[in-house]
């Protein structure tokens, strides 16, 4: 149960003190219709005053009609009443108090919030106590931005986080048991014989000829065997993502400890960065704190998830029925994330090449397109790859934002990891992903369908990196292990750069 306490004082165009009755008869017989919802009257009111131009109000209420929201619908009735029956109007509504109490089982640990004086525990509540004082105090503006629900919402979502659900993961289906002959690491194998040499930042590779030809292999059989068959068009995605696209997307929610920011210089002009210049030719050194000095604060970021970006192209257009679905694919450019302490290998880095598939229809066309990709992929696994797979069911990362972790709350969206077996550490890695999502992009990007029909969208991205660990992890280097299909498509090993 949540439970609401709040104080506020309406500010008038015109001195009400003399109206104290007309308040009185209002509240007592004029309001339950504005703090009734499901039959039930959440709120009550404390107690009131006037004094000169303000009313005073003093509200409680639980969570069937929150005191916020209470207080949004009175400001309109109390517009309606003073001004149609007294021509005076509310000049501002000012937040004098407000406090709510989460009933919880366990704690978050939330140190601050905006707009929040304080947060704390007692061991049976979460209270919040809203900064009403300050310069970043919370307005009755902010209200009507609903800034206390978003609140509330975030501390649920970290409670569910922290006690009880923890993402679905579900078996769909694993392919036969393999013999491996092959049994070492494949990042160190492919080091050791000089197919990639580490980049200079961390999580990032420099891939030689052999390792790029087994990489564009890889996209040849799925443009051979997937993308042209299924009639996707090629578009290329923008790789620097603005934080307007993030917000849409629903990124913006929890993205910030994983991405790498861009953050553009506060000016071109050479004078600015003059000092900049002559520090680094007389040391030899960049000056690294000086132009963090002179860099703007970041616009946004490097391509994290690669699909957001593309929803720009159809923001706020309506699509003629007739080329429904949309099927379209990227795959220019790498995806950034910083992966911290969890970098290893190949697999997992923060500088990756990925091919992103992405559909666009009605619930019916996106349900049974992925269908036919699950079909597609496990052709190439089976047939070509024969590498040992699996797949499951995984919350998808808007659902999970959202509190939803089971198959029965997904009614049809919801991720398939496609996941290999590394032999050498008998572990599954996740190679790419197949996701239904439903409504989150052509709502959050206002697309819309020539004939109003609902649009669905779907997304998979194929990761390069994780295929070829997969794929090397099973088989090795030796090209004369490697299955007939795959080496149909690969030819020939192009030669290597050698160095003494």
């Amino acid at each position: 149960m949540i439970y609401f306490d709040l104080k506020a004082s309406f500010i008038f165009t015109k001195d009400v003190s003399d109206l104290y009755d007309v308040f009185d008869n209002f509240f007592k017989n004029g309001v339950d219709k504005i703090f009734l919802k499901n039959s039930e009257i959440g709120v009550s009111i404390e107690d009131f005053n006037t004094n000169g131009n303000k009313l005073k109000i003093h509200l409680k209420s639980n969570q069937v009609v929150r005191a916020n929201e209470a207080l949004i619908r009175l400001k309109k009735e109390l517009s309606n009443l003073m001004g149609f029956e007294f021509k005076i109007g509310v000049r501002e509504v000012l937040i004098d108090f407000f406090n709510i109490k989460i009933e919880v089982d366990n704690n978050v640990n939330i140190k601050t919030l905006p707009y929040v004086k304080s947060i704390d525990y007692d061991g049976e509540y979460i209270n919040v106590t809203f900064d009403t004082e300050s310069e970043q105090k919370l307005t009755f503006s902010e209200v009507e931005k609903r800034i206390p629900d978003r609140i509330i919402s975030l501390i649920k979502s970290k409670l569910a986080d922290y006690g009880g659900k923890s993402e679905h993961w579900e078996l769909l289906w694993e392919s036969e048991d393999k013999e491996f002959e092959f049994n070492e690491d494949p990042t160190e194998t492919m080091l050791n014989e000089g197919w990639i040499k580490r980049g200079y930042n961390r999580g990032q590779w420099i891939y030689g000829t052999e390792a790029t030809h087994l990489f564009r292999t890889f996209e040849k059989i799925v443009l051979k065997e997937l993308l042209e068959p299924l009639g996707y068009r090629e578009m290329i995605f923008p790789k620097l993502v603005p934080w307007e696209v993030w917000m849409k997307s629903g990124h913006a929610q929890g993205v910030y400890p994983e991405i790498y920011y861009v953050c553009p210089p506060k000016t071109r002009d050479p004078e600015y960065w003059e000092d900049v210049k002559n520090i680094y030719n007389i040391t030899k050194e960049v000056p690294v704190d000086l132009i963090k000095e002179k860099i703007d604060v970041p616009i946004g970021g490097m391509c994290y998830a690669q699909c957001p970006s593309f929803w720009g192209f159809l923001q706020g257009e309506t699509l003629a029925s007739d080329q429904l679905p949309i099927k379209v694919y990227d795959h220019s450019g790498t995806s950034h994330r910083y992966e911290s302490g969890g970098i290893h290998g190949i697999e997992r880095v923060d500088e990756f090449h990925r091919l992103e598939l992405v559909w666009i229809g009605t619930k019916e066309d996106i349900l049974e397109h992925a269908e036919i990709l699950k079909d597609k992929y496990k052709h190439i696994f089976e047939d070509i790859l024969k590498i040992k797979w699996r797949t499951a069911w995984v919350t998808p990362w808007f659902m999970a934002q959202e509190g939803k972790f089971g198959l029965s709350e997904m009614e049809g969206a919801g991720t398939v990891d496609y996941e290999a077996l590394t032999p050498y550490n008998n572990k599954w890695i996740e190679i790419q992903n197949l996701s239904i999502n439903a409504t989150k992009y052509t709502k959050g990007f206002n697309v819309k369908s020539q004939n109003n029909k609902v649009l669905w969208s779907g997304c998979s991205g194929v990761g390069l990196e994780r295929w070829a660990a997969a794929f090397i992890s099973q088989y090795g280097l030796n090209i004369e292990n490697w299955p007939k299909k795959f080496r149909r498509y690969f030819k020939e090993m192009p030669k290597g750069i050698k160095t003494l």
